[in-house]
């Protein structure tokens, strides 16, 4: 898996050009709604990859 900095540079890479290319209001919008959706996309993924690390670590502790 790449990792979430090099995915966040690869989807403002992408938006970047999508508004560049844009020809129309529309398009522009278009293009940041497809943009916003990515990236929570991608941020619920990373979170729940931390939580997973977090909670397989809490579980190797005892309780105090």
């Amino acid at each position: 898996m790449a990792s979430y900095t090099n995915e966040v540079a690869k989807i403002h890479r992408q938006f970047n050009a999508a508004v560049k290319r844009a020809k129309t209001r529309q398009a522009v919008l278009n293009a940041y709604w497809t943009h916003k959706k990515q990236h929570e996309r991608l941020l619920k993924k990373h979170l729940k990859e931390e939580m997973a690390q977090v909670n397989k670590i809490k579980n190797r502790l005892d309780y105090k």
